[in-house]
């Protein structure tokens, strides 16, 4: 289950109708796009329009018990802000690209303190991590 801004469903045109991990989608925007949803009339997606807590409220209810993932950059540092992000995942790789959207962008709540992190898994050339996002 993902939770993903309008920008980035609009940057890749709501994967043609399903997403590559063909998980339910949950679409924060402030209007549908109409033309959209009549070209695609069955895609798994659910588009919410009163905001960021109802969009991950609406998440949590289609997911059940399994997790909810938000999309990195102002969408999470928006959850962050608002207390409704529980932990952070990083999958590291010793790239430096120099540009691009950041993890989590500008945050007016900081700092904002995270516990960790757990070693998830190793790879080639790849380290999981996940930090817990600390409570007060």
């Amino acid at each position: 289950m993902f939770v993903v801004g309008r920008r980035l469903f609009d940057l890749t045109d709501g994967w043609g109708g399903r997403h590559p991990f063909d998980k339910p989608i949950v679409v924060v925007t402030h209007s549908v796009p109409e033309r959209w949803i009549d070209a695609h009339p069955d895609a798994p997606y659910t588009l919410v329009t009163d905001g960021l807590p109802s969009a991950i409220e609406r998440a949590r209810a289609i997911a059940g018990d399994l997790n909810v993932s938000v999309t990195p950059g102002k969408l999470a540092s928006h959850c962050l802000e608002l207390g409704l992000l529980d932990e952070i995942s990083i999958d590291l790789v010793p790239v430096l690209l120099g540009s691009g959207v950041r993890l989590v962008d500008e945050l007016k709540a900081a700092p904002i303190l995270l516990d960790g992190p757990d070693l998830l898994a190793e790879g080639s050339r790849v380290t999981h991590l996940r930090y817990q996002v600390r409570r007060s």
